[in-house]
């Protein structure tokens, strides 16, 4: 009687450590499973994201170019303005010299009207 608590102990053990043995060999089988799954995750992750990158620059250089193209415009268009500016800075410069030309002019005319400046010798002589 005794040797069968001892053979159902030691069968109890036995059990006890061949559970133990397959659950560590399922961990392993997993653990070796895993990286062939997470690699191949990883892989797909890596290859969305460099689609996502590569989408986001094409989107951004197309947007660069956008806004280039805006601000060549804008230099034509503030080309064009500096021009018509220039352009009329010079009618105004003309317009002023004509102006000034008119005005020695009448200043000429009105001293030929008002007769020549009389002298104070001039007046106590008659």
């Amino acid at each position: 009687m005794t040797s069968n608590p001892l053979k159902s102990d030691e069968n109890k053990r036995k059990l006890k450590k061949e559970a133990k043995n397959d659950t560590s060999e399922n961990q392993q089988l997993s653990s070796f499973e895993k990286p062939d799954v997470s690699h191949s995750e990883s892989f797909h992750r890596t290859e969305a994201l460099e689609t996502v990158l590569n989408d986001t620059s094409k989107e951004i250089n197309v947007l660069l170019s956008k806004y280039a193209h805006v601000l060549s415009e804008r230099a034509v268009m503030d080309a064009s303005y500096i021009a018509e500016l220039e352009g009329i800075l010079k009618e105004a410069c003309s317009i002023e010299h004509h102006l000034k030309l008119k005005r020695e002019n009448l200043r000429f005319r009105f001293a030929a009207l008002a007769g020549p400046p009389q002298s104070e010798n001039g007046l106590s002589g008659k």
